[in-house]
């Protein structure tokens, strides 16, 4: 069942589109993600599902509900962490989950929800005084803090180190898995893979591609890459006659070889090497990820 419904949605700024014509939808209970380079329209797309800007045209609904017609309701039921977020610096932890709560007539408890964002320790704490990492698990707090049904994720690790990153996607799997169905806006190519069950592909204002990350991955033409470094001397002729063989080059400096195909590529040079009774040192698989994917069908970077 469909929590979100975007159709033919539009919206341009000074006469130039910033989202032209787009539509997907969201099932309860799933992560959505929304990738795409700078400036192609995701930050303006989920600011309308949130309610905070009028479209051009087209039609949304979050739970059968127009987020600006019928805002007051969406606000109840939708939770949004915004791509630029800020408090008083001088504002504790705790007072700000008060405050929040305040907003609504039935919010959950932020008392379990703090100790669960691990924010227990940091309650007396000043908004200004907490890491990057802090402010985040604070920030998801007061997106979750009115019990929603839905939350809107944009933009929700940048500028995090890799280990606050890793925390904050395992905080991401355990809101969804209380039931929170989670639109997710990021370019963090890994991010999207780990966590989305579908992602949109937004690219100058359109929808690209719409997926599975692994059927995003599988319409990448770039190639299998095999590598090694074998145990002894080997024709890379034959290695170039394999089925779906690219190309095949060898590494002046040490001999490694490299063998660009596809899987049944891997399958032949595993076969060749075993009837020649050659060893594959250093046996390296790379195949297509997400960021290929991406660049194939934006050609940008992420």
């Amino acid at each position: 069942m469909s929590i979100i419904e975007v159709a033919d949605l539009c919206k341009a700024y000074g006469g130039r589109p910033a989202v032209d014509g787009v539509s997907f939808s969201v099932e309860e209970g799933e992560i959505f993600g929304i990738l795409g380079p700078n400036g192609a329209g995701k930050t303006t797309t989920v600011e309308c599902v949130e309610g905070l800007r009028v479209p051009g045209s087209g039609t949304i609904r979050v739970a059968g509900l127009d987020p600006v017609a019928d805002h007051d309701q969406v606000t109840r039921l939708l939770g949004a962490q915004l791509q630029e977020s800020e408090l008083q610096a001088k504002l504790t932890v705790q007072e700000a989950l008060e405050l929040y709560s305040s907003f609504y007539e039935k919010p959950a408890d932020w008392r379990p929800l703090a100790d669960r964002l691990g924010l227990t320790e940091k309650l007396g704490g000043r908004f200004g005084k907490l890491s990057g990492g802090q402010k985040q698990r604070l920030f998801i707090a007061l997106a979750l803090v009115g019990g929603p049904r839905v939350v809107v994720l944009d933009e929700l690790t940048t500028g995090l180190d890799p280990r606050a990153r890793r925390d904050t996607w395992q905080l991401i799997e355990d809101i969804r898995a209380s039931g929170v169905t989670v639109l997710l806006v990021t370019h963090f190519m890994e991010e999207a893979q780990r966590l989305c069950d579908r992602i949109a592909v937004i690219d100058k204002g359109r929808i690209a591609a719409l997926d599975t990350p692994a059927g995003l991955i599988s319409r990448s033409a770039s190639p299998t890459v095999i590598s090694f470094t074998p145990s002894h001397p080997l024709d890379t002729g034959e290695l170039a006659a394999l089925p779906a063989a690219v190309s095949v080059a060898t590494d002046e400096k040490d001999g490694r070889i490299t063998v660009n195909g596809t899987d049944d590529t891997v399958n032949a040079v595993i076969s060749l090497l075993a009837r020649r009774h050659i060893t594959a040192h250093q046996l390296r698989v790379a195949d297509a990820t997400l960021d290929d994917a991406f660049l194939d069908l934006t050609g940008a970077t992420a």
